[in-house]
């Protein structure tokens, strides 16, 4: 059995190109001095002696910049090609923590997290547009849970080192530590991995794809349908850092020690176990119908919690279903996307299904509290259950007329 599971784990790590495992290991520097967002909100209100609603506006403008810089880093990525957006993203952003933490005024940290979102943001669709560059389609979706493996292995690192440097240090030093990594992210960017965009060769095989060259996103209404209905399960699953916490909380009275250690096994299982799954899974040909099996996961986690509103045990199977959901439906996304662009228009693309993600950051927040304000959890959880059934139905549908 032990030799088995260690075989998996071999052959799912296997056979993926240097460029890619490179990639990764700059993306694991990156985030592991991830350090100033997780912590944003307390260095505003205790250092800076913000008020919450203050915070709260802050907080806005980093959502506004994280949409503004995945719709510039799409078009500039067809524009001048992946690798300089890449590096470019990687130093600016490290530039920018540096300059912040000198940055006192209200109106000026707006600006200033605006600015640095912007930057740092515009990194994601070239990024996603690299691993179409440097590997093949069919390891596509296994690159990608390659690069998630690196991100949530940084953010295991550096929220932890955050919080020490945030209590024995003081959070200025947290700008300096995240900006001096992804520095130092930007320095092995270029050390370790070769500047290359398409060869005509690839250029005329990725043509062949479903959309004629020049093909623009917009007009691809199967895509956009797509984006879509990703947008309302995402909605529903960045609750996780918003109203999921607070119901632990104040709900099934949970410690901030226990809501933690829960929050740390989503991560700690997508390490363990995204990569040998996908690798089971990658040979099923319409993608579509996994991202639905995510998604009904995700949903049914929702349905869970109004089963029972007092048992603490409720949250750790509801925790599960949230992270197998995940771990199902979110690379085979990606990948899904991928197959869906050509070279010239690849970053446009990626920088949409990105936009998926950046208005969930901002919306899901909004939308979550207020319903639980008004209505309570129960009907936040029917609501944010009915809105990823949608995204079932719509999936399915989707999967008939447009798998792959």
């Amino acid at each position: 059995m032990f030799q088995r599971t260690i075989g998996l784990y071999r052959a799912s790590f296997g056979g993926l190109p240097r460029e890619i495992w490179s990639l990764s290991a700059v993306m694991l520097i990156n985030r592991s001095g991830t350090m100033v967002i997780p912590f944003l909100t307390i260095y505003l209100t205790q250092t800076l002696g913000f008020s919450l609603v203050q915070a709260g506006y802050v907080m806005s403008f980093f959502g506004a910049g994280s949409l503004v810089g995945t719709i510039l880093g799409g078009r500039l990525t067809d524009r001048i090609g992946q690798y300089p957006v890449q590096m470019g993203s990687l130093f600016l952003t490290g530039i920018a923590f540096l300059i912040l933490m000198f940055i006192k005024s209200f109106w000026g940290i707006c600006a200033g997290i605006f600015l640095a979102t912007v930057v740092a943001d515009a990194f994601r669709p070239a990024n996603m547009a690299a691993i179409a560059v440097y590997s093949s389609a069919k390891l596509h979706t296994r690159s990608v849970a390659l690069n998630r493996f690196a991100i949530n292995l940084g953010f295991s690192i550096g929220p932890a080192v955050g919080g020490f440097i945030m209590a024995h240090l003081g959070g200025q030093w947290l700008f300096i530590v995240d900006g001096i990594t992804c520095i130092v992210a930007g320095f092995l960017f270029l050390y370790i991995i070769p500047r290359r965009e398409e060869t005509k060769e690839e250029e005329e095989e990725t043509e062949t794809a479903t959309h004629p060259k020049g093909k623009k996103v917009y007009q691809d209404k199967y895509f956009m349908l797509f984006v879509f209905f990703q947008l309302l399960v995402f909605m529903a699953f960045f609750q996780m850092f918003n109203s999921i916490p607070v119901y632990f909380k104040e709900g099934l009275l949970l410690s901030e020690d226990q809501i933690g250690a829960l929050l740390a096994m989503n991560g700690l299982l997508i390490v363990m176990i995204e990569m040998p799954l996908i690798y089971k899974l990658e040979h099923i040909a319409n993608k579509l119908r996994l991202i639905n099996l995510g998604t009904f996961i995700i949903s049914a986690g929702f349905f869970l919690l109004l089963i029972n509103d007092t048992w603490a045990g409720i949250a750790v199977i509801f925790m599960l279903f949230l992270t197998f959901g995940e771990i199902i439906s979110f690379p085979f996304g990606s990948s899904y996307a991928l197959s869906k662009t050509n070279s010239k228009n690849r970053g446009r693309y990626m920088a949409v299904y990105g936009m998926s993600f950046s208005i969930a950051v901002i919306l899901s927040p909004l939308i979550g509290m207020q319903i639980a304000d008004h209505f309570g959890f129960s009907t936040l959880w029917l609501f944010l259950g009915g809105i990823s059934m949608i995204s079932v139905a719509g999936l399915y549908w989707l999967s008939e007329v447009d798998g792959r």
